[in-house]
Parts: structure tokens; sequence; C-alpha cells
């Protein structure tokens, strides 16, 4: 058992990956009806889920306390590529609807409470930044775990010993041990996860809503690998596809079957370990851009709401679409980052063309239907991307450093 568990161990982790993704399918199709198989699913992102705000929140506090420098800069430099990133994704979505218009069948009902206006999201967020610090980890509101771990980190740095700085950091190791413990089973949990998609699935979402899906999913693939790797090329100028490529095979590919940016940080920052990043900017970072960096929620808010105007022969001028993709980035930043959390906000960016909150909510039971592949989608390159701005934004600190960044070795590993 022991040599068997250490050639599993061995084994690259994409490549565990692809063959349980392949047993996943098959059994899916094979044997729909052994719903048992589902639970491995369940318990790994149930497992990701219970120690990502943990993680977050000792690792934030160890960093802090420990730090040596400042990485104020960095930190600004990937705030701004997470907020351009997404407001280009709202343009190119607006583009896209513009280019090959969707009108949808207006008929179900959904549940659910949507926010009343872009104030409200505002207000929302405000408020679960100074929510209570424990029920934040409990509720995994990581606008809350941010806050006060960085007013703990703080707190300690001015005024702990160095013991006790050293007992965060101990603590902070451990929680990321048991991280990498739970991620080397990530193989069995998408095995479990493919196989609840494809046995209760199948392929009949592709018939009714093909269409609205080739639009969504068509341009969140142009921002995935052509408008965000611009990004980094700008920022770089290197070729920025070995890193875009390896973010979204180790990131986004488990993301988009968890469908959760909040469970994906543990491997985020597995990912940011391995491309030897600075965990005093990862640590902040990456659970930030699970809130705030929201392309393909952007691409989903503004695509529905575009889909629901011209179903209802509404003329979108130049002036609205463009109001509506700041609207769509700002709304983003306030998306959930759990399953389905964008389309709640569709009501909202609906509002701004006066339609009627009870439509706009049938275009979100039209979203929860095709979600199986919109938010699977959403969330993978939500997730892998951010990953890529942290790393571009460290990697231009240490150009302008006189470091030379080797990107196939860095990136291809």
């Amino acid at each position: 058992m022991k040599k068997l568990f250490q050639l599993y161990t061995n084994t690259n982790l994409i490549v565990r990956i692809a063959i349980c993704l392949v047993i996943g399918v098959v059994l899916g199709l094979a044997v729909p009806s052994a719903t048992a198989i589902g639970i491995l699913g369940n318990l790994f992102v149930g497992s990701l889920k219970a120690i990502a705000p943990v993680l977050v929140f000792v690792l934030v506090i160890s960093s802090i306390a420990n730090s040596k420098g400042s990485v104020g800069k960095r930190f600004r430099t990937v705030i701004a590529l997470y907020i351009i990133s997404t407001l280009l994704a709202a343009i190119t979505a607006v583009v896209a609807s513009y280019l090959f218009p969707v009108t949808i069948t207006l008929a179900s009902a959904a549940e659910g409470t949507a926010p009343d206006s872009l104030a409200q999201v505002l207000t929302n967020l405000l408020n679960n930044i100074v929510a209570n610090p424990i029920a934040s980890i409990s509720n995994a509101n990581y606008l809350g775990i941010l806050f006060w771990a960085v007013v703990i980190g703080l707190a300690v740095k001015l005024v702990a010993s160095q013991t006790t700085k050293e007992v965060f950091g101990n603590i902070s190791e451990s929680i990321t041990k048991v991280v990498h413990w739970v991620i080397q089973f990530a193989p069995f949990g998408i095995l479990g996860l493919v196989f609840t998609l494809v046995s209760e699935n199948g392929i009949d979402i592709f018939k009714d809503y093909g269409k609205l899906l080739a639009v969504l999913v068509g341009c969140m693939l142009v921002v995935a690998f052509v408008v965000d790797p611009i990004i980094v090329a700008v920022c770089l100028k290197k070729n920025p596809y070995p890193l875009v490529i390896r973010c979204f095979r180790e990131s986004g590919v488990t993301a988009f079957f968890t469908r959760s940016s909040a469970a994906n940080i543990p491997v985020n920052m597995e990912l940011c370990r391995k491309l030897n990043l600075d965990k005093n900017l990862y640590s902040v970072s990456i659970p930030l851009g699970a809130t705030i960096n929201m392309d393909g929620a952007a691409i989903t808010i503004t695509i529905m709401t575009l889909a629901a105007a011209n179903t209802l022969g509404i003329q979108v001028s130049l002036p609205m679409a463009i109001i509506l993709s700041f609207m769509a980035t700002l709304g983003a930043c306030g998306a959930s980052g759990v399953a389905g959390g964008s389309l709640l906000l569709i009501p909202m960016a609906c509002s701004l063309f006066g339609i009627s909150n009870d439509i706009a909510m049938q275009v979100v039971g039209i979203g929860f239907i095709i979600g199986v592949v919109q938010d699977s989608l959403e969330t993978a390159i939500n997730s892998s991307g951010d990953v890529i701005f942290a790393a571009t934004a460290e990697y231009m600190e240490r150009q302008k450093n006189g470091e030379k960044i080797e990107f196939k070795k860095e990136f291809k590993e």
C-alpha cells in the first residue's frame, strides 16, 4: 500500500485528474444510478470550503505579522489588473452581444432574492467587510476575513513578541500542509463531480439553449485566451501563454468542477507556491481575487441582460451599453464566490433598461438551467485569472529590479 501511495503521489497531479475525469465520464454514462460515486465530489468540495476560510485567516495574519518589507505597490497593481480585466470582459460581452444577438424564451420562474440596485450591492460589500470575524470564517465571507486578518496581523506585528510571531508562522505552515493533503485527493473529487455532472444532465442542455450557451462560452474563451493574455503581454512584454495555460490547467480545471472561486482558493494558493510567488502578496491577493476578479461574472451579467433586452425589443444604444459594462464590472465585484453567485445580479443590470423584476428573475431561472456549463466555465476563468494577475504583478516588479524571468522554466514545469 505504501508503494502504491507513493506511485500515486509521484504521478503528475494533472495526469491523475485527467485519468479520473475520463473514468467519471464513463461511469456517468454507464451507471448513472450509482449516485454513491458522487459523494467523492461532495467530500472534496466540502473539504476545500471548510479549510479555505481558516487558511486565508491564518495565512494573512502570519504574512503581515512576519513581513519584513512592503508589498503595497504590487498589491495596488494586482487590484488594478483585476478591475481592468473585469471591465474588458464586460466590454467584450457587449461586443459579442451586438455581433451575435440572442433572444430567449421567458417562461420559467426563479427563486432567490436579487439586490435592488448597485447601491445595495456596494452596501452589502461594506457590511461584509466589518462583519464579525468568527461569523465571517463560518460563513466564508472573505471580505470580512481579509479585513480582520489584516487588522489582527498588524496588531501582532506591532506589539507581539518574536516567539508569538513564529507561532503564527508555524500554524500557517500546518494549515498549508493540510491543504496540500486535501489537494492530493483532488482527482477522486473530480471523478465524483464529473460523474454527477454527466449522470444528471447528459447533453440535453445544449439542445434548448445552444445559441445562448455558444455566445457565453465563446465570449469567456476569448477573454481567457485572448484578452487576459494581451494584458499580461503588455505588462511583462513576454509571451503570456505558458503562464496562462499553466494557470488554466492547474487552477481552471478544478474550479470548473467545484464551481466556486472560494472553494478553489486553496488550489490557487498551492499553485502560487509552486510558481515561487511571495506569500505576503498572494495570501491576500488570491482571496481578494475570489471576490473582485470576476471576468466570467461580468460576461454573464452583460450577455444575459442584453438577451433579455433583445427579447423584449429594447434598443440598446452605445452609451447605455458602456454604462452597462461599468455596472456589470462593479456588480461582478460583489458577486458571491459560490455557484450561481453572479446570476442574482442580473435583475440589477436589467433595471437599467426598465425591465421588470419579474421578467429579470425569469432570466435568472434560465441562467440556473444553463449554469452547469455557464457557471462552471465562468468560475474557471475567474479563478485561474486570480493567479495569472497575482503572478503578473510580482513578475513586473522583479523585471523592474533587473531580474530576468525565464517563462519556459517558471511556467511549464
